[in-house]
């Protein structure tokens, strides 16, 4: 298949579709299974090979996947091509084949490298060790695996990243990648080898050979240190000279001028600048000054390290001299904290990113690979890290490179020999290519997946995707340098991230996620289930993501955690950063569902269809440790939340209260363990309870009146206690948030439990329980219509106040007041409160905001 300008204009209108020229675009693209825009020829890909939905013959019934996965990143596949994100391809496997069949279509709409491809075609053919350690997992869980290839729709808004993806993705003859690869290197070999030649020298003194010459070294990589100015005589201070110990291998924090002795540190001194006239911009330009301070470089098979002498010098200052005679990007950088953040070091556009030599050597392997897009995804996984100044000289450490997720540049730059390291990723790549599926199983789509209009409804059986997490990574940004090389570029209006620059905030980045989810959630069939991988470290983030989630009409059944084993920079460096990243498991109801809810909303009939449809949806037993685990979406006040949110997610007003929907699961539902089950799950849980024990319940932190109410039931559910039994434990877990104005422990049991005759509490059955919650909750509403007549900011308050008075508010449709008292809460409040944020957001929109 062709595609032609005209076909572009039939998809131009996709929200993401790039920017870039028709024919840069059209170069980039391997039509069907790749097009470097909105992908035409999807619908044509799910006709073909999907299965039409038809709900009254359908008997798909999976309970989420719910055991915690950890696997590591060493494999060739995963190493190939570094990206600032990737969930390892064995991980997804996992997911894919408990939630599909052979043959399946499985959606990524933030693929990124498209390791859900990868996963999906490795279905087939899994690693030996990898597919017997699986099968034996599955045998003690009495489960069987259907292996067998499931095919996978691919979209990301990043021209780069479905670069990549489509290279992993597509079958390659990987003879033939070699062949052209080493083709293309020789050539540039040959006419840039001499660029990275240095005199072999001992102590100082050039090493000549047999026939008198100097003995020629290859360099590994040159090591360029920043220049400062002394603040005391501004005298020019090599950083490398001043401030690194050779013999420890470390960067002292104080360091002497060797001019006038200061005695100073890096946060008081500035960098020296050089003048130097550009010539792709056509001006002279001012730079931050880096010079040349050691070389590591190879004969034979020995390393050496030398300070760069004249002839080095010389070298350098020859190649300076010469005009570039291929095509390189000149790009200004993108507007953006990232993107721009080495404005003020002069390097404002991409090729100030490159020594001279290296720009060189890139613009001639890319003018020579330009027409093998396997060629081209070999020379792009070193042009925008390995080969720039955003490789640092890891002093003491093994290996040099950047700082993952920022274009952060270094005071200690290693210039690496950009021939051995396309060498060395050609070998990378062969051993990758020679692993992946031999047939094309993915297509792939660049456009945003706020706009999935070239993807039929109801088409997919599953979604695993791992989308951008608030201002955790801008990628756009971050992805400028590789997109520049391509001459193809992310298209940002739809980019869901928090970013002042592109004016996104909280609010901008939940309302794009919820039209992706939206979208997600049209296309998947109904009773199917989607993954979401969740990574930041913010409450506020997590809260809109769950959110986004539910408004685009998903359910949430189960959260669980993926350990990838590695932490990126601003993961180990962030204090409160999440060490785990959460997998989100949500379900599209079924269609009959979705109809007999909207006739029967804000009746009881309505709750307990919801309560049935969602306890058919949770796992029925959760295993750790050779133990069994208490399912807290089980528990009445879980169950109770998830219906509230169903309902307020759609408008409706809910029905009952806690206390009469915690009696109403008792009459109608077995329960176990505090559990509560459906008719015919309960022989499989009884009979894993006989197996194993059962985990302590699960315990949780007291941060405001409801998490210390949760607490005390679950400590009275043990047996009746004397306060003075309970204070000392309670006062332990106590964390009390900061704005929290919470009732005294004796208020809290004198509101929500019981005393016997000897003065014990204990948890009063669910018709004492209705009685006593009603009670509460008018002493609750009476604090909100407190904060109802007040002015200004909220500052200490009592929280479960206005979680009653907003429930109040819903019921009456006055939506106003929600929304009123929601702008005069702290944000972080009404931001990391997901019940308060589920009434304030679903009120604005009742309100047409």
């Amino acid at each position: 298949m062709k595609l032609t300008k005209e076909i572009l204009d039939k998809v131009r209108n996709i929200e993401g579709f790039p920017l870039g020229k028709d024919e840069d675009i059209i170069a980039l693209s391997d039509p069907p299974y790749y097009t470097a825009c909105p992908n035409p020829f999807i619908g044509e890909f799910i006709e073909k090979y999907g299965t039409s939905y038809d709900e009254s013959t359908d008997e798909y019934n999976v309970e989420p996947y719910t055991a915690d996965v950890s696997e590591g990143k060493n494999d060739p596949i995963y190493n190939a091509h570094s990206y600032h994100t990737k969930v390892p391809h064995k991980a997804i496997m996992r997911y894919i084949l408990h939630y599909t069949k052979p043959g399946d279509i499985v959606f990524d709409g933030f693929c990124g490298t498209g390791m859900t491809g990868v996963a999906a075609a490795m279905c087939e053919n899994p690693d030996g060790d990898f597919k017997i350690k699986l099968e034996q997992e599955a045998r003690q869980e009495g489960k069987t695996i259907e292996w067998g290839a499931r095919r996978a729709v691919l979209c990301d808004l990043s021209p780069a990243a479905t670069f990549i993806a489509y290279n992993y993705n597509t079958p390659v003859d990987v003879e033939e990648f070699e062949k052209e690869a080493k083709r293309i290197l020789q050539e540039v070999e040959d006419e840039c080898g001499w660029m990275y030649e240095t005199n072999h020298t001992i102590n100082g003194t050039s090493q000549l050979s047999i026939d008198g010459k100097p003995i020629k070294g290859r360099i590994n990589y040159t090591v360029w240190s920043d220049v400062f100015l002394c603040p005391n005589c501004m005298e020019e201070m090599i950083f490398w000279n001043i401030a690194v110990n050779k013999k420890t291998g470390k960067v002292m924090d104080k360091f002497h001028c060797p001019h006038c002795g200061l005695l100073t540190d890096k946060r008081n001194v500035e960098k020296a600048k050089t003048t130097i006239y550009d010539k792709a911009l056509g001006k002279m330009i001012e730079q931050v000054k880096q010079v040349p301070v050691m070389i590591n470089y190879s004969v034979g098979r020995k390393r050496f390290e030398k300070t760069p002498d004249e002839e080095d010098l010389k070298l350098l200052q020859k190649i300076e001299e010469m005009d570039i005679p291929y095509w390189y990007p000149a790009d200004r950088m993108p507007e953006g904290d990232e993107s721009r953040r080495n404005d003020i070091a002069g390097i404002t556009h991409v090729h100030h990113f490159y020594t001279k030599r290296n720009l060189w050597v890139l613009s001639a392997i890319c003018d020579k690979a330009k027409e093998n897009l396997r060629s081209l995804v070999a020379f792009q996984s070193i042009c925008a890290t390995l080969s720039s100044k955003l490789s640092r000289y890891n002093l003491g450490r093994r290996g040099n490179g950047p700082i993952s997720g920022t274009l952060y540049v270094a005071s200690l730059l290693a210039e690496a020999n950009i021939l051995n390291t396309f060498d060395g990723k050609i070998q990378d790549f062969s051993k990758a290519f020679s692993i992946i599926c031999k047939k094309p199983l993915s297509i792939i789509n660049c456009s945003s997946s706020t706009d999935l209009k070239n993807i039929p409804s109801n088409s997919i059986d599953y979604i695993f995707t791992d989308p951008p997490f608030g201002a955790n990574l801008m990628y756009s940004e971050l992805n400028f340098l590789w997109e520049a090389w391509l001459k193809v570029f992310t298209n940002n209006e739809s980019e869901a991230i928090i970013n002042k620059i592109q004016g996104k905030g909280l609010v901008e980045y939940q309302r794009i996620m919820e039209r992706c989810f939206k979208e997600m959630h049209r296309i998947l069939k109904p009773g199917r289930w989607m993954t979401v991988e969740f990574h930041n470290s913010k409450n506020s983030v997590w809260n809109t993501i769950q959110e986004a989630i539910m408004r685009a009409g998903f359910v949430v059944a189960n959260v669980r955690s993926l350990d990838k084993q590695q932490g990126s920079f601003k993961q180990v460096t962030t204090t409160m950063a999440v060490k785990q990243d959460l997998i989100i498991s949500a379900y599209k109801p079924k269609n009959r569902f979705v109809q007999d809810f909207v006739r029967q909303a804000g009746t009881e009939e309505g709750v307990w269809n919801f309560v049935r449809q969602h306890l058919e949806r949770l796992p029925v037993t959760l295993e750790s440790g050779g133990r069994l685990d208490v399912i807290p979406e089980r528990q009445n006040y879980l169950l109770y939340d998830s219906m509230v949110a169903y309902h307020i997610q759609r408008g409706a007003t809910v029905p009952m209260g806690a206390a009469d929907f915690y009696q109403g699961l008792k009459q109608r539902f077995p329960e176990r363990d505090d559990m509560y089950f459906l008719p015919d799950q309960v022989s499989k849980y009884e009979q894993k309870r006989m197996e194993l024990e059962l985990n302590e319940q699960l315990s949780f932190l007291i941060l405001d009146e409801k998490t210390a109410i949760q607490w005390l039931r679950q400590e009275l559910s043990k047996g009746p206690k004397t306060y003075q039994d309970i204070q000392p434990k309670f006062l332990q877990e106590l964390k009390q948030l900061r704005h929290e104005n919470m009732p005294e422990l004796g208020d809290l049991l004198q509101e929500s439990f019981l005393q016997d005759e000897k003065g014990r509490w204990y948890v009063p059955d669910t018709s004492k329980q209705s009685d006593l919650e009603k009670l509460r909750e008018r002493r609750l509403l009476k604090d909100f219509e407190e904060y109802k007549t007040g002015r200004g900011k909220l500052r200490y308050f009592r929280t479960e106040a206005v979680r009653a008075g907003f429930k109040d508010c819903w019921s009456k449709k006055d939506y106003n007041t929600i929304v009123k008292i929601g702008e005069r809460l702290p944000e972080s409040v009404l931001q990391e409160d997901t019940t308060l944020l589920m009434y304030y957001d679903n009120a604005l929109t009742r309100l047409g905001d």
